[in-house]
């Protein structure tokens, strides 16, 4: 695909070349929208969702698009990849059939549907390539507005590597903070929350950000006057323009079909923000959406005659034209010429496509096959066999499940018999084989994964004094500022009081305003302002005052950053770390401990729940040295209890993964995690009085959990098992238990039932007892243990009750 090129002094024959040949890459764009939606409704694909009406603004957006710069975009940016070299037709329609080999859909290898968008900032080993030498697109997601958070801290990183010094030998992520992030969505997306809540935090921090809305009038079938306010985001944001007095955005608009005005507007645009690091918003109006908003339906069902004409007459491709022809720069021949050959170069793309799609499949259809009448000649079940052959061989284009199903279930009719050996060979084989294909990457698989990390224990001084725990946290955190410049924090709270709990006291004093830094209040984008700016080489910490609060960023933590390296097979990273505090407290909205909601969401990244201040701390060191994402849970109780201070500040680590025995016992395992110890701490005390020994383990990670296995070891030697948390019933306990019992084969050590100890289904009440009642307390934790024994001993653990 030839790039579009934009050149500081042309001629008028190179002008007329690099517009015809702008004109060349949206014609090809829209035939693959056209020739896309026939191969999703004859059922070559499953959905089809299309950038056509909108290929002439994105011309123009890739013009002003240079090396460096990402794009944090809507799913139907298709001309503009391919304007920055970055999509093949191939590789278009690969995407549209779910090829899961990288090399045919490197936007995702099949694991997201068409139309969304990425380039690889990784090699195939997980290490950064020079971002400033390639022009950079996050990955897509589908969430509407969802894109949004992320833009802001892909657009913030040029800030800071602007403005913070250190970083000067990070040349690969950017030079001198000239990057622009460009983001894109449709004009009915502007409704959601995410849209406002990144448009104010980019007019606050004042990065270099330009914001296209491409606006058709139409979200689905749901027209602009049920979106937005007087039915224009750029007529509402109009208080968001920057004046001589007070910063802010500048706000242009300009109509999507209007070619050199568009060229003209995002030319302006870029020098803005790159050169003056101010955000702009470009509201592109007046664009049509031909084909409606997918596959799913058609749009003549909810717009009337009137607007289909004009949208006919406003198609930007036609409006195009007229100006290429009005302007003397093609004749009507040369046009129709290169719409003939943009069909037919898209056709023959198309069919290269399908053909590198199906023709594995075919070829391991051919090899099955031919196993199964192998088996079958020596088979009792021999007709049933070569029936299954037969209908396989039948399937003019397979897909792998055909296969795998038909080989499991001819190997139900060799079990005994000499084919049985050979064919489950063949299918855990095959499964070997392609099971990756659609589970691989959903954490990394470089050389810095978290489980390759190595344990360094803290030391002490032989006369260290106790110190209040925040202050572990506060000195190892100026341990890491000042061994990784390119580490920083930011937060509500987190800059010039240093944190609700003091934890990073004095740092913004001592590293400056950009590097610990205040946020508003805002969660989501908080957490964009990470996963972009961690996406760009910097390793942001991003602060969530307390865990109730994650709620409002979980959807961003479980649809972009837990998917980013799964969704890219490997391809992209944003190893963010996310801080906040939880357990136990006061009240509904400060003592939740939605551990088992977490969990579940958010698989892909890592789910750190330490025990106190020094572990957390160790947490930190860890995935500094590391290059995956992770939530770390303190202790929001542990802040003023006292631990000795070390003196291998920033460089003792925790492991992840790996649990800890804080006391051997005989006669049960308790597991458990996070304030919840202390408690069960003190009613092992209690139970030893009774004769009860009580061994307890500190899962320290929740994801992931025991790799090792050494819960099991324990369960070895007690036979008894308990699982203590203060989620609510079937939380994060049930998952531990499964953990254990399921994955760790427990159950067959265990001579008592295992049991579970969680918090009451409600959150507690505000009052001094409202802890007491609504979680695990000593006495409940020493009842349950009490109960499981007596069961085991009835006489020598007479009932309680």
């Amino acid at each position: 695909m030839t790039e579009a090129q934009t050149k500081t002094e042309i001629t008028f024959e190179d002008f007329k070349a690099e517009v015809l040949n702008d004109y060349r890459i949206a014609k090809i764009s829209r035939e693959c929208s056209l020739l896309g939606r026939k191969e999703v409704l004859t059922g070559k694909a499953k959905f089809g969702i299309f950038g056509d009406g909108k290929e002439v603004p994105q011309l123009a957006l890739a013009k002003a698009f240079q090396n460096g710069d990402f794009r944090s975009g809507y799913y139907r940016d298709q001309t503009f990849m391919m304007a920055i070299g970055q999509l093949s037709i191939q590789q278009f329609f690969a995407g549209l059939y779910g090829h899961t080999d990288l090399a045919h859909d490197p936007m995702s290898a099949g694991r997201q549907m068409g139309g969304h968008f990425a380039t690889h900032s990784l090699d195939e080993n997980g290490n950064w390539n020079n971002l400033t030498q390639q022009k950079n697109s996050s990955a897509d997601i589908s969430p509407t507005a969802g894109q949004m958070p992320r833009l802001l801290g892909l657009a913030q990183a040029s800030k800071i590597y602007r403005n913070v010094h250190g970083l000067e030998d990070l040349t690969k992520f950017s030079n001198a903070g000239n990057e622009v992030a460009w983001g894109t969505i449709g004009n009915a997306s502007t409704s959601e929350g995410l849209f406002f809540e990144t448009i104010n935090a980019a007019g606050v921090l004042q990065v270099p950000m330009v914001m296209s809305v491409w606006d058709d009038e139409y979200g689905i079938s749901v027209h602009a006057r049920y979106q937005t306010t007087k039915e224009s985001i750029s007529e509402i944001l109009k208080g968001f323009q920057r004046d001589e007095e007070n910063n802010g955005y500048e706000i242009m608009t300009v109509k999507g079909w209007d070619y050199p005005t568009l060229v003209e507007t995002y030319q302006k645009a870029g020098a803005i923000a790159r050169e003056q690091h101010v955000p702009v918003l470009i509201h592109v109006t007046e664009l049509t959406q031909p084909q409606g908003h997918s596959t799913s339906g058609s749009h003549e069902r909810y717009k009337n005659a009137e607007r289909l004409a004009w949208e006919a007459e406003f198609d930007c491709l036609a409006q195009m034209r007229t100006w290429l022809v009005d302007n003397n720069l093609a004749t009507t021949e040369e046009l129709e010429a290169i719409d003939e050959a943009a069909k037919k170069e898209v056709l023959e793309g198309k069919k290269a496509a399908w053909t590198a799609f199906v023709s594995p499949m075919k070829e391991e259809q051919q090899e099955l096959v031919s196993l199964l009448k192998s088996i079958a000649e020596t088979s009792s079940n021999k007709v049933f066999i070569e029936k299954y052959a037969s209908e396989l061989a039948s399937i003019k284009e397979p897909i792998r499940k055909d296969i795998i199903t038909t080989a499991r279930k001819v190997l139900r009719l060799v079990v005994k018999e000499s084919g049985q050996s050979q064919l489950a060979t063949w299918i855990t084989n095959y499964t070997n084989k392609i099971q990756p294909k659609f589970s691989s990457h959903l954490f990394s698989q470089s050389d810095k994964t978290v489980l390759g990390a190595t344990t360094v224990a803290p030391t002490y001084d032989e006369s260290a004094e106790e110190v209040d725990a925040r202050l572990v946290l506060r000195d190892n955190f100026d341990a890491i500022f000042n061994k990784y410049p390119e580490s920083l924090i930011f937060g509500e709270d987190a800059g010039n009081i240093g944190d609700v709990n003091q934890g990073l006291e004095g740092m913004q004093e001592k590293y400056g305003e950009l590097r610990v830094a205040d946020a508003g209040i805002r969660e989501a984008t908080i957490l964009g302002q990470g996963i972009g700016m961690a996406m760009r080489g910097l390793r942001p910490i991003a602060e969530i005052q307390y865990l109730d609060y994650l709620l409002y960023a979980i959807q961003i933590m479980s649809d972009d950053l837990a998917t980013l390296q799964y969704r890219t097979q490997g391809r992209q990273k944003a190893p963010l770390i996310i801080r906040t505090r939880g357990h136990r407290l006061e009240g509904i909205w400060h003592s939740g401990s939605p551990m088992g909601m977490i969990i579940n969401a958010i698989r892909g990244i890592h789910v750190l729940v330490p025990r106190n201040m020094t572990k957390a701390a160790g947490f930190y060191n860890t995935l500094l040295e590391t290059d995956e994402p992770a939530l770390v849970v303190e202790c929001l109780n542990g802040y003023r209890l006292k631990e000795k201070m070390p003196t291998n500040l920033g460089e003792f680590k925790t492991p992840i993964g790996v649990v800890e025995t804080i006391k051997e016992g005989t006669d049960i395992t308790i597991v458990s995690y996070g304030s919840t110890l202390r408690i069960i701490e003190q009613a092992a005390k209690e139970l030893l009085e009774v004769g009860i020994n009580v061994e307890i383990i500190d899962a320290q990670s929740l994801l992931p959990f025991d790799v090792n296995h050494d819960c099991v070891k324990s369960i070895a030697k007690t036979n008894r098992l308990l699982v203590v948390d203060e989620d609510v019933p079937g939380g994060a306990s049930a998952y531990l238990l499964q953990q254990i019992v399921d994955e760790q084969n427990a159950y067959q050590h265990l001579d008592s039932q295992p049991q579970t100890l969680a918090s009451k289904a409600h959150r507690p009440a505000y009052g001094t007892d409202g802890d007491y009642f609504s979680k695990p307390s000593a006495e409940d934790v020493f009842e349950k243990v009490y109960t499981i024994m007596h069961e085991a001993k009835p006489e020598e653990y007479p009932s309680l009750y």
